[in-house]
């Protein structure tokens, strides 16, 4: 009888985890944030929630995704034995991602792209710091 409860304890402890996953690019962070908090997600996760569109609102891109189940998410997975399982995503756009110190290499009419990323490359060397190319 005692370890019967003892492992229920444990498996109690055990279930109560929360899903949490940060995704982080290296671009610098905007303050901009798309969240979701119910992204629809089904049979345990198998089938996944739609893909979130930043395209229209990141335009430098992104810099952070964040998932995680929130403890309303958990508990809607346990209320419907796991057929549906939403999650929370959170999406940090990034901010500009040139700065004006950092050089930037345009590719002329009459100039490859080899020659320009060449170039690049000597120039990131050089200076030790990031070089941009420009079509």
């Amino acid at each position: 009888m005692r370890i019967r409860r003892v492992a229920a304890l444990i498996a109690a402890f055990a279930l109560t985890g929360c899903y949490h996953a940060v995704i982080q690019t290296g671009r610098p962070e905007s303050t901009d944030v798309i969240s979701i908090k119910w992204a629809n997600g089904f049979i345990y996760g198998l089938v996944p929630p739609p893909v979130v569109e930043t395209a229209s609102r990141c335009a430098n891109g992104v810099a952070k995704v964040e998932t995680q189940h929130s403890f309303l998410n958990g508990l809607a997975g346990v209320i419907t034995f796991g057929i549906y399982t939403p999650i929370q995503i959170d999406v940090t756009c990034a901010s500009r991602a040139t700065s004006s110190a950092d050089p930037v290499i345009k590719v002329q009419p009459g100039r490859t792209a080899e020659q320009a990323v060449t170039e690049a490359v000597r120039l990131a060397d050089e200076r030790d710091t990031s070089v941009y190319i420009q079509f």
